[in-house]
């Protein structure tokens, strides 16, 4: 990478950190990006990160999205407020899951402007624009090409793409980029998020092989997770011993894959009745929305969940199951004092739906709070996790009294063996 003509990368985010991934390669004055993520922490220091890029937007060329985690993609919008016109290429449900979380994220932007314009106002002070709007998502969408996996593409004569399934998320993609130089040819590997095997709904992540570089995540490079079976039996055992003692299990849960993946294993514990057939609740309506972009893409599903399909059974319905979006049907649940499952974002317990729970069954001894995500330092959530005595909720203090059974199996990212593997 020293002499003029060579292709340089360079790393703008997710170094040293998880969150803001995003990369930029530049081959003969083309500068292409590799994710456009938000930076995700205390909430005037990511603002900050997140406002403006290391790099004219109107100088990238294209831009190219593994996969639709916010901490990937939440900044196209401000990419395209601020210039860019490229090509943004990812697969076909990565497109789709972007249109749902991206439109959720502007109106997050936009309540986030409205409480930090209420908390901080002075008369002498502009008032906080949000990041983007919805009309910003709108023109980022039209810009997306979408590849299935497999196919090669030329994003430019001297850079060919090729999605493979990373078997992180839906959609999620390996991605290799074969860039030509001086009559050779150098094959990248972007190998962020990558998947588990044996995860489920979701096909195993595909092995690539022939890669000069790799850029590869190490989120849990230094230790290693549970068998997923242990979380579907540790997932049982909570809910039976609340089911005992008469009370509600809270499962705060991220709106994509985990959401899906909990209601997988709720069916078929419910279907080998190792469970009581309880009211479950999904009381998120982003959480219905990116469970519809679901059932649009069953090519990404594995051979248990394509075999279910086949034979007229969904893997996210079940009887007893409620998909809630009105608000009114919320406040209902909230009071209704039977046994139940609740699953309800955000998934680090910081807004949302969720709160509302967990302000009126944190208190009572009979219930429980099933963590099932990472939990990030000076969250809701993480203060849960660490049991303290006292939590504060829309600014009043809770007695933490309900049951927390932390389960650690069930994370999308690869562990330090089968990130080796």
């Amino acid at each position: 990478m020293g002499t003029e003509n060579r292709p340089t990368l360079q790393f703008l985010g997710g170094v040293r950190e998880v969150t803001g991934s995003m990369h930029l390669i530049e081959i003969r004055g083309k500068k292409f990006l590799i994710d456009c993520g938000f930076f995700q922490g205390r909430r005037e220091e990511s603002r900050k990160r997140n406002e403006n890029f290391p790099f004219n937007p109107e100088s990238i060329d294209a831009l190219i999205v593994s996969h639709a985690h916010i901490d990937h993609t939440g900044n196209i919008p401000n990419l395209v407020k601020q210039g860019f016109k490229g090509n943004i290429y990812s697969t076909i449900a990565t497109r789709n899951l972007c249109s749902v979380m991206l439109k959720d994220s502007a109106h997050i932007q936009e309540q986030d402007a409205k409480y930090i314009n209420k908390e901080h106002h002075l008369k002498y002070m502009l008032p906080v624009q949000p990041l983007y709007n919805i009309e910003d998502v709108e023109k980022s969408m039209e810009l997306f090409i979408s590849i299935p996996y497999g196919r090669s593409f030329n994003v430019s004569q001297d850079l060919t793409i090729t999605f493979f399934d990373a078997g992180h998320i839906l959609g999620a993609a390996l991605t290799v980029l074969d860039i030509k130089q001086d009559g050779r040819q150098t094959r990248l590997g972007y190998i962020v998020d990558l998947g588990r095997k044996g995860l489920p709904i979701l096909s195993d992540p595909v092995v690539v092989n022939g890669l000069d570089t790799v850029i590869m995540e190490s989120t849990y490079g230094d230790r290693l997770h549970g068998k997923i079976e242990d979380g579907e039996s540790e997932l049982r055992d909570v809910i039976n011993r609340t089911y005992k003692r008469g009370g509600k299990v809270i499962i705060p849960a991220f709106s994509l894959e985990r959401t899906q993946e909990v209601l997988y294993f709720l069916r078929r514990l419910i279907d080998k009745k190792q469970i009581p057939a309880l009211p479950v609740y999904v009381d998120s309506p982003l959480a219905i929305n990116v469970t519809e972009v679901f059932r649009l893409h069953s090519e990404c599903f594995d051979r248990e969940s394509q075999y279910m399909l086949v034979h007229g059974e969904d893997p996210f319905s079940f009887e007893g199951l409620h998909y809630v979006r009105r608000v009114e049907d919320s406040k209902a649940i909230q009071f209704d004092p039977q046994p139940m499952i609740i699953i309800s974002a955000s998934g680090m317990c910081e807004a949302g739906r969720i709160l509302h729970h967990l302000k009126n069954n944190i208190e009572d001894s009979r219930n429980s709070i099933a963590i099932i995500s990472f939990m990030a330092q000076h969250t809701l959530g993480r203060r849960i996790v660490e049991r303290e005595k006292k939590v504060k909720i829309f600014g009043k203090e809770y007695e933490l009294k309900a049951e927390v059974a932390t389960i650690n199996a069930f994370s999308s990212h690869a562990d330090q063996k089968e990130l080796i593997e």
